[in-house]
């Protein structure tokens, strides 16, 4: 009988080659390739068409109900995930260590479990009693949560099937479950998919929620191979510095929702607090006119959030190189922004130190942040403060035009409600929202020119 060909697969991004290298051709990881159990001939050469049963095939117009779904009590979590959790879905959730994923999602188990509903809470990393400590120190000793500190998936299987399934299962995390069917040690892509699997199964079938904790890389992205991603059917970012007190929590992939929305929380001692106005942790009060400081309305979804811009514009005496720094923001849209103001406008920057800043670590990618962005660098070249009462958006073209944006209404409206009077639109989105002020504007030289008082 002819031997099995031998496969060894990249922990990291799951290549699979036939033979052992020391580096991924790939991704390019060191000492990330493992040796794993490969397909025998028979299973390769086997003939599929015949000896499965057979399908019941529906029609794409047959009536379908909404999925039934379970609210969190977390107003903010629920939102990210588009209304609450669905019954036998499978989300996967990731984040820097120590971000708050187990903070929160203890949280929700609390609220939930108090609610009337079964949960049970399976931590891989932590003993039972040191999730119990914890959930004390955030006030939720008396939650009726089920806890457990197991690995092996068939345990945590053959626990969970001898009753009634739980309404929602937590799995902290998945990168430490280990299956006894697959050789590999916990983390490895072959146990993080065998494992995944069968939870997803077992969710699947006895109409359980599945809330998987995965790791996250070097670069922010969750560890372990795409195909998890994939497996299941909502995966969210806990995203934000642990220096900051603010997080965000943000749906990157949703089959039961959109994904785009966020929930905004704060840390503080009892836990994670729900934010139910972010705009209000983005903006700087301030007494005065700072140059170099812009107001943007940015859009979460259907929530409007307004940030505000910091820049900087240091002028060089010597021929050094000026240095480009962005924090929040693309650094193309950056170099962008400068060449049309360059080229368009007549300003120089080429001698010039450009720093760019979205304040409280918000990250930015509407493009409708071009005009603010605009301003906030020829605020800071020229030292003319923007008016504090003024927001800004608008996406600009290479040719300096100013491009019209989406929602623009929704926009003025939450600036208006925040108390700013005055906002400068492209000139298409120009239509007034009652209690404030709108000025539109076709190219970006006709902002710089008033900006700047050029006649």
């Amino acid at each position: 009988m002819a031997r099995a060909k031998r496969k060894f697969v990249c922990q990291q991004c799951g290549t699979v080659s036939g033979r052992w290298q020391g580096q991924c051709d790939d991704c390019g990881e060191w000492n990330s390739i493992v040796e794993e159990a490969a397909e025998t001939i028979f299973s390769a050469r086997h003939d599929l068409h015949s000896g499965g049963r057979a399908l019941t095939l529906v029609g794409l117009d047959d009536k379908v109900e909404l999925p039934p779904r379970t609210t969190t009590g977390i107003a903010e979590f629920d939102r990210a995930l588009g209304g609450g959790i669905v019954s036998g879905s499978a989300t996967l959730i990731g984040g820097d260590p120590g971000i708050g994923k187990s903070t929160l999602l203890l949280q929700a188990a609390a609220r939930i479990a108090s609610a009337g509903h079964s949960v049970a809470y399976i931590s891989g990393e932590e003993v039972a009693d040191q999730v119990r400590l914890r959930a004390q120190r955030l006030g939720l000793g008396n939650a009726p949560v089920q806890l457990a500190s197991a690995t092996s998936v068939r345990d945590i299987l053959t626990t969970l099937g001898e009753g009634a399934p739980p309404a929602l299962l937590i799995i902290d995390s998945i990168q430490t479950m280990h299956s006894d069917l697959i050789e590999g040690a916990p983390g490895t892509v072959s146990q993080v998919r065998a494992s995944s699997q069968e939870l997803i199964r077992f969710a699947k079938q006895r109409g359980t929620a599945l809330i998987l904790v995965g790791h996250v890389t070097k670069d922010g992205s969750i560890a372990g191979p795409r195909v998890l991603e994939h497996m299941v059917d909502t995966v969210l970012s806990f995203e934000g510095e642990r220096s900051h007190q603010y997080r965000i929590l943000r749906a990157i992939k949703n089959r039961f929702g959109g994904t785009d929305e966020i929930g905004v929380f704060a840390m503080v001692a009892e836990g994670l607090e729900e934010v139910a106005n972010p705009s209000a942790l983005f903006l700087t009060h301030r007494d005065e006119n700072v140059t170099g400081a812009t107001v943007f309305p940015a859009l979460e979804g259907t929530r409007p959030v307004l940030v505000e811009i910091q820049a900087l514009v240091v002028r060089l005496s010597s021929g050094a190189t000026p240095r480009r720094a962005v924090v929040g923001w693309d650094s193309g849209r950056l170099a962008m922004v400068l060449a049309v103001l360059e080229a368009r406008c007549g300003l120089s920057f080429s001698t010039c130190e450009v720093y760019l800043n979205v304040a409280g670590g918000y990250r930015l990618s509407d493009p409708a942040a071009d005009l603010a962005v605009a301003a906030a660098l020829m605020s800071a070249l020229s030292e003319r403060p923007v008016p504090a009462d003024v927001v800004l958006f608008g996406e600009i073209a290479l040719s300096g035009e100013i491009r019209p944006v989406a929602h623009a209404p929704l926009r003025l409206r939450e600036a208006a409600k925040l108390g700013f009077n005055r906002a400068f639109v492209p000139a298409a989105a120009s239509d007034g929202v009652k209690g404030i002020s709108v000025s539109g504007y076709r190219a970006l030289a006709q902002l710089v020119d008033q900006m700047l008082g050029r006649g």
